[in-house]
């Protein structure tokens, strides 16, 4: 019988390591400082250079990492003459550093003489420290600059004041590659008029849903109304999956908190920012918060299509793919002047996908590949409100279940065929 305790010793032992995967236990105890931006998991590290000399190549399909000073840093791209391609970067400024409008990020592709294959993509960090994300492209288009294949650079700039904070922050790369049209079917003008009236949203009792740190833990969340909470300085990060055709009406309230003084306010207490599956600014929005009630609902979205990338507005422009679009929702570090830091304040999201799915462009390749695109997993994440973090943690959670599930079945299959030798052995001594 030693084996069968060593058998279900063994087999505890890998249910304790199940239950101490993460995500398989909540928090307890005091309440922690705020959340660090999440990098995404298995992203390489590289090292910018100031030049383009011996600059690092980033590959399309891949994540890195590196960090940046005030300055210029500089990648290598091997480009093809078919693809539109967007790399993008966010920068995470450290949750105690002074910040400014002066403080943000430059992203640039360029060709080897040095000019721009479109506009510079900018994104100012503002007064509060947290993440923000810029892309640049070398966009396929007829009769432009860049469009041949072989070696391009991405320019990556932070910005900063003269006696701006001179350390180095985290960088996030990401490269993604979009495949391009078949022949003869590209369009090639931005659509003039589209729905844009004020969305009716949703107004039933919300559903908890919690959100990430950033792009790579943000939460999935669809058409509802749905409700999380917030601290001061602290950004929340939700993606809701909008497919071709489709636009998103979205509010967000910020509920009274705890106060510790008679008055107060923040000018820019409550802060949303809509972007786009390759991570580029599509829209901001911010309200006045005085520790009492805050809101405001975005202007929807323009439905996503092909050719909003020919649009001179840029929240039109970005709305250019379907995928994944994501929401970071943040209250400022300064309404912790008046009210309690530690105590959470009530946060509610009503959101509304307007319109069903479109026909998707005769794209070359699967857009899926390119991590673009909706599917019936991503419809599945939204409905469930899981991340992609969660998703990978309960793939594990079900690798070890079933080696658990075979060692318990192999334990018992041994004892049962000893018990049964013995058996056996002990009828023929019988006999």
């Amino acid at each position: 019988m030693g084996r069968v305790r060593t058998g279900v010793g063994a087999a505890v032992a890998a249910l304790g390591l199940v239950a101490a995967l993460p995500g398989a236990a909540g928090a307890v105890g005091n309440p922690q400082p705020v959340p660090a931006y999440r990098g995404a998991d298995g992203a390489q590290a590289v090292e910018g250079k100031p030049s383009t000399a011996g600059s690092p190549e980033l590959e399309a399909g891949s994540v890195y990492k590196d960090s940046i000073a005030p300055g210029e840093r500089y990648y290598r791209l091997n480009l093809d003459d078919r693809s539109t391609v967007y790399v993008s970067a966010v920068l995470q400024p450290p949750g105690s550093a002074e910040v400014g409008y002066s403080d943000g990020v430059e992203v640039d592709v360029v060709n080897i003489e040095n000019r721009s294959c479109g506009s510079p993509a900018t994104a100012s960090i503002g007064y509060e420290p947290v993440p923000v994300s810029a892309a640049g492209a070398r966009m396929l288009q007829e009769d432009a600059a860049c469009q041949g294949g072989g070696t391009y650079y991405v320019k990556v700039t932070r910005e900063a004041p003269k006696d701006g904070d001179p350390a180095a922050w985290p960088l996030e790369l990401r490269v993604q590659r979009e495949p391009g049209l078949s022949g003869g079917s590209a369009p090639t003008a931005a659509p003039s008029v589209w729905p844009s009236a004020s969305p009716t949203l949703p107004g039933s009792d919300p559903a908890p849903r919690s959100g990430g740190t950033g792009f790579n833990d943000a939460r999935a969340l669809g058409s509802g109304v749905w409700s999380d909470d917030l601290r001061p300085g602290q950004t929340r990060y939700y993606r809701v999956p909008l497919d071709w055709g489709q636009q998103l009406g979205l509010s967000a309230e910020l509920s009274a908190g705890k106060p510790t003084k008679e008055y107060g306010s923040a000018a820019s207490g409550l802060t949303v920012s809509l972007y786009s599956p390759y991570r580029a600014l599509v829209s901001s929005e911010d309200a006045t918060y005085d520790g009492k009630q805050a809101g405001f609902t975005l202007p929807r979205t323009p439905p996503v299509a092909y050719e909003n990338r020919f649009s001179a507005d840029r929240k039109v422009q970005s709305v250019r793919v379907a995928g994944w679009y994501y929401i970071a929702v943040t209250m400022a570090q300064k309404v912790g002047e008046f009210i309690e830091d530690a105590v959470p304040v009530p946060l509610t999201l009503r959101m509304e996908v307007i319109g069903g799915a479109g026909k998707a462009p005769a794209y070359t390749e699967d857009l899926a590949a390119a991590g673009f695109g909706v599917g019936a997993e991503d419809r599945t994440a939204a409905k469930e409100g899981s991340t992609a973090v969660e998703a990978a943690d309960a793939a594990a959670n079900r690798s070890v279940m079933r080696v658990v599930a075979g060692a318990g079945f192999g334990t018992g299959t041994l004892l049962l065929l000893v018990l049964g030798g013995w058996i056996l052995l002990g009828r023929r001594r019988a006999l």
